[in-house]
């Protein structure tokens, strides 16, 4: 069931709420969360396709927050606000309304989200595209506990992790990190399963994709060991190659579905890798409302301070010397630690 609202107000749209429930025949509200996107009309199809996806498994309101630009200097100084109920199968399993902001009603969004927040449940707000630079200071972030953003969809996405890291408040979390955990989960089983020390990796991938460099920062925040960091034509992560004591440990995926991990004294086996949907990783973030301090730490690492794998031009050799290997150039070497610890 849909209801449109025109030139409306928070107490006419609470009201279509209820009204919408009653003619459905669910009066009760059995959400968990309040999730409220911020988006463009570009991107708006998708991330609301995305949020409805994943209230399968969190039925929530979903308020999805639409600053539309205003072409004449009259309209920008007319507040304005358009609504579009959505209860029953047109909404998931929870509640969703597409606010559209016009005007000095871009200015003060969250007056308009709070009336509509569940009363006595968790906030998580998510910027599918333009986040701000400190979620956490952002008037909608402020009413959120989980703060969601995605340096992926940022113009130069490896710089937004810098910024990232420098604005980091409990609470805050990527989607460039959600993309990383299987593997992280193989990479410390794969770990867990044969002790050793690992002294250094290599982690392979796409040159702009934020999913790497939190990898290879993971890696060298949690072994202290030297990492490279190395580009590959992709699709996204492609290889990551540890050496420790008990050998080479690879895990490599070349066609982003499948991949293979292989390890010394052990035959080489096949890991199911692929490349997930905006709504599974934002189920995923949707499990736990507490801060990640792994994410933390992996954040703070620094991406300047990972190693670059790429080829540089040898020096000419002197006449009568021995040739010389181009060097990659690598992080600072730390002592490195059991791994099976981590």
């Amino acid at each position: 069931m849909k209801i449109d609202l025109t030139e409306t107000t928070a107490s006419k749209i609470n009201k279509a709420l209820v009204e919408g429930r009653r003619a459905v025949g669910t009066p009760a509200i059995g959400m968990v969360l309040t999730l409220v996107i911020v988006t463009d009309e570009e991107n708006a199809y998708d991330a609301l396709k995305a949020a409805n996806d994943a209230s399968r498994e969190h039925p929530s309101r979903t308020l999805v927050v639409i600053k539309r630009v205003s072409r004449s200097p009259r309209d920008r100084a007319k507040a304005r606000l358009d609504a579009e109920v959505r209860v029953g199968t047109d909404a998931g399993t929870g509640e969703t309304v597409v606010l559209r902001l016009y005007g000095e009603a871009i200015d003060h969004a969250q007056s308009v989200v709070l009336p509509l927040l569940l009363p006595d449940a968790p906030v998580v707000v998510w910027w599918a595209v333009n986040a701000p630079l400190d979620p956490a200071k952002d008037p909608l972030g402020a009413l959120a506990q989980r703060r969601v953003t995605d340096a992926y969809a940022a113009e130069r996405p490896v710089e937004e992790l810098t910024g990232r890291a420098e604005s980091y408040t409990p609470g805050d979390t990527d989607l460039s990190w959600t993309r990383i955990t299987p593997w992280r989960s193989m990479l410390a089983a794969a770990l867990d399963q044969a002790p050793c020390t690992v002294t250094s990796a290599e982690v392979e991938g796409e040159e702009f994709n934020p999913s790497c460099e939190l990898l290879a920062m993971w890696l060298a925040s949690r072994l202290d060991v030297p990492v490279t960091r190395t580009v590959s034509a992709g699709p996204g992560l492609t290889a990551v190659r540890m050496q420790s004591s008990g050998g080479t440990i690879v895990l490599d995926r070349p066609d982003g579905s499948l991949a293979t991990l292989s390890m010394r004294s052990q035959p080489d086996r096949a890991v199911a890798l692929k490349r997930r949907e905006t709504s599974e990783l934002l189920a995923e973030e949707l499990r736990r409302l507490d801060p990640d301090d792994i994410y933390a730490a992996a954040l703070k690492y620094g991406v300047d301070r990972l190693g670059d794998g790429a080829s540089q031009p040898a020096a000419p050799a002197a006449e009568g010397s021995a040739p010389q290997e181009p060097a990659a150039k690598k992080a600072p070497a730390k002592p490195a630690k059991k791994a099976a610890a981590k």
